[in-house]
């Protein structure tokens, strides 16, 4: 069932201040642009827990989401959007937007050869992968500055070794990847053609 918070803002035109966990009023319309604000501003996307301190009181987390939806909707016929990502919720440019956005500083996108987006694609569905259940699965050795392209774009990184001779480090995608493209949780992942054309497609006559 959902909270007396969620319920009451439901109703935010009529009753426009609900309580807190601690059940001290809060005001709603105001809270939502303080909200509204600090999304607007950061450059990054913010958790619950980071929202949680922009308000006086103690709040529920059903309450923020509640309070982020709503003010999702009041953009939902505007050229920006209110989502939910892995780290937390932030605003952006609507993709059919962002064609006309680029106009405004109309540099290249970066473009990654085969072997980064395939061993991008294995890691991210087969992690935790080493490099040498990379190399076993593309067939060809992997170069290690193919590593390093996706370690410097924060999409994958080293989570410890695997119990074997020689260690070798393990690798698993970042919650950066899942930024990136939009989603909240690995299990968002789409097919590997379309992650690749999200995160750019791969220029085809770079060498493998």
């Amino acid at each position: 069932f959902m909270s007396e918070q969620a319920a009451s803002l439901l109703n935010e035109d009529q009753l426009p201040v609900a309580g807190s966990a601690a059940g001290t009023p809060v005001d709603v319309v105001q809270l939502k642009k303080i909200y509204e604000a600090a999304l607007m501003t950061s450059q990054e996307p913010l958790s619950l827990s980071e929202l949680r301190k922009l308000a006086n009181e103690p709040l529920e987390n059903r309450f923020i989401e509640e309070l982020l939806q709503q003010l999702a909707e009041k953009y939902a016929d505007s050229g920006i959007e209110l989502n939910r990502v892995a780290s937390g919720w932030r605003f952006r440019a609507r993709p059919e937007m962002q064609a006309h956005i680029e106009r405004l500083d109309p540099q290249k996108p970066p473009r990654y050869s085969r072997a980064v987006m395939e061993t991008l694609a294995i890691i991210a569905y087969r992690q935790p992968v080493t490099r040498g259940d990379i190399e076993e699965i593309r067939g060809v050795v992997v170069s290690a500055q193919v590593l390093k392209t996706l370690e410097s774009r924060a999409w994958i990184e080293s989570i410890g070794t695997r119990d074997t001779p020689g260690k070798p480090a393990l690798y698993a995608t970042t919650q950066q990847l899942l930024d990136d493209l939009n989603l909240r949780s690995l299990s968002e992942l789409p097919a590997l053609e379309e992650m690749g054309n999200l995160l750019e497609p791969a220029n085809q006559n770079e060498p493998v």
